[in-house]
C-alpha cells in the first residue's frame, strides 16, 4: 500500500465520519470535528493493523487512542464526548466482516462463516474493551478539575 492509498482512505474515512455525523444530527460546528475523528482512527488502525498485520491489535490501539482525543475534544469544544466517539469508531466497525460471515453462511460455507464470525467478535471486543480503557483515564487528565471546582464551591 503507498501513500496515496494511505491518503486517500484516510480521506474517505473523513468524509464518511463527517456524513455520518450529519445523520447522526451532531451540531453543525462539530462535524468537521467529527470526520477529523474517523480519519484519525482509521490512520492509526491503518498504521498498526495493516503494517505490523495484526488487525485486532491495530483495532483496540486505535479505539483507545480515539477515546482519548473524543474526550479530550469534549473538554475543549464543551460537547459530549459520545458525539465524536460514536462517528469516529465508525470507520473501525466490522461491517465488511459481517457483511461476509453472511454470505457465507447463505452459501454453506460454515467453516468460512465460522472463522469471519470470529474475526467480527474479536474486533468487536477490541473495541469495547479499548473504549473502556480510554474511560478508565482520570478526568482530570482531560481539564474537568476547573468545571469540579465550580460544582464543590458552595453558594
Amino acid at each position: 500500500m503507498n501513500l496515496t492509498e494511505i491518503l486517500m482512505q484516510v480521506l474517505m474515512a473523513f468524509i464518511g465520519s463527517f456524513g455520518f455525523s450529519i445523520l447522526f444530527a451532531a451540531p453543525q460546528r462539530l462535524w468537521g470535528w467529527c470526520g477529523f475523528t474517523g480519519a484519525f482512527s482509521w490512520g492509526i488502525y491503518l498504521f498498526i493493523g495493516r503494517y505490523l498485520q495484526m488487525p485486532v491489535v491495530g483495532t483496540f490501539v486505535a479505539t483507545v487512542l480515539l477515546t482519548i482525543v473524543c474526550r479530550y475534544l469534549a473538554v475543549f469544544l464543551r460537547a459530549t464526548t459520545t458525539v465524536f466517539l460514536v462517528c469516529g469508531i465508525f470507520p473501525l466497525v466490522p461491517g465488511a466482516s459481517v457483511y461476509y460471515m453472511a454470505y457465507a453462511l447463505v452459501a454453506g460455507m460454515d467453516m468460512t462463516a465460522l472463522e469471519r464470525g470470529l474475526d467480527c467478535i474479536k474486533l468487536a471486543l477490541a473495541i469495547g474493551v479499548g473504549i473502556g480503557f480510554g474511560y478508565c483515564l482520570p478526568a482530570k487528565m482531560f481539564g474537568w478539575r476547573k468545571i469540579a471546582e465550580v460544582w464543590n464551591e458552595k453558594s
